[in-house]
């Protein structure tokens, strides 16, 4: 994985905890989509995959958050994700309460499938 320098420097910025947590949702997403790239859009670490947004990940005060997660993905994971904070296109997590297994996978796997589907 090409790694951004801007990337590199976001994380190092964070608290430990929070930059343990997002350095690897980092390795998993470039493991899950070889060919993305990494970038830095909106302020925040992210992935490109030919020249679509894949998602992006952040470090906030009292969590971090993965974006985009959509509703089907929320329904999906509705009983395991019961008391993690959320928007309409977003997660928060915490090393208290981490990602669900399998979640960021199934993310990135519809994101890709989305993204290969409309670049064909």
């Amino acid at each position: 994985m090409t790694t951004d320098s801007r990337v590199d420097a976001y994380l190092a910025g964070l608290p430990p905890d929070q930059r343990e947590l997002l350095e690897a949702v980092r390795r998993r997403v470039a493991a899950l989509a070889p060919d993305a790239v990494e970038t830095f859009a909106y302020a925040m670490p992210a992935f490109r995959l030919h020249d679509h947004y894949l998602v992006s990940f952040a470090g906030w005060k009292r969590h971090c958050t993965v974006y985009p997660v959509g509703p089907d993905l929320l329904e999906r994971y509705a009983d395991r994700l019961r008391g993690y904070g959320r928007s309409k296109s977003s997660l928060h997590f915490t090393s208290r309460q981490p990602l669900p297994d399998g979640l960021l996978e199934n993310l990135v796997r519809v994101r890709v499938a989305a993204i290969e589907g409309n670049a064909g």
